[in-house]
């Protein structure tokens, strides 16, 4: 049903009101032709609010003509509503999906790396090591193995005890004995 909903919202959708003597024959019959309604809301015993597809919407004419119903657009909801409003933005809406395009891209790649929690050993040790190994900046966060890397440093050195790459901040945290 939350599906249906969704796709609704994506293909768009429009609150009406319905005013009329007949108005449980007139779900009904959309039931039995297949139009979805969805948050319906009978008020009175003439009076009701209801969600329909865009699609939908224009089968009602000839339900409310045969059921002796009044519908009322009350509003509009949908992505295709939204685009209409921006049809003559162009430019906003490309430089938008650009700009989103660019954050994602960018999000992929390690642009900084955060040495914490050394006593004993110099950041810059650290540092080489992790660059030896294939972690530096300006690298995919996809192309680096951090399971390996963490492996090969504690193989490596003794005085680590403890070590965690995060990527998603950033960081590499160690413990030295």
């Amino acid at each position: 049903m939350i599906v249906k909903i969704l796709i609704r919202y994506i293909l768009g959708y429009v609150n009406i009101s319905v005013q009329g003597y007949y108005i449980e024959r007139f779900i009904n019959i959309c039931i039995s032709k297949g139009i979805f309604l969805w948050n319906v809301k009978i008020e009175k015993s003439t009076y009701a609010h209801a969600n329909v597809g865009i699609k939908d919407f224009k089968k009602l004419k000839e339900i409310a003509k045969k059921t002796r119903c009044r519908i009322t657009l009350n509003s509009k909801q949908g992505v295709p509503f939204l685009m209409n409003k921006y049809r003559k933005r162009k430019i906003f809406v490309v430089l938008l999906a650009a700009g989103v395009i660019l954050i994602y891209t960018q999000s992929r790649f390690v642009w900084n790396i955060e040495i914490e929690g050394l006593n004993r050993i110099s950041q810059e040790e650290i540092y080489s090591e992790l660059s030896e190994l294939g972690l530096n900046t300006g690298v995919l966060k996809s192309k680096v193995d951090t399971k390996k890397i963490i492996n090969e440093i504690r193989l490596k050195r003794d005085d680590i005890a403890w070590m965690n790459i995060d990527l998603r901040r950033n960081k590499c945290n160690c413990k030295n004995i």
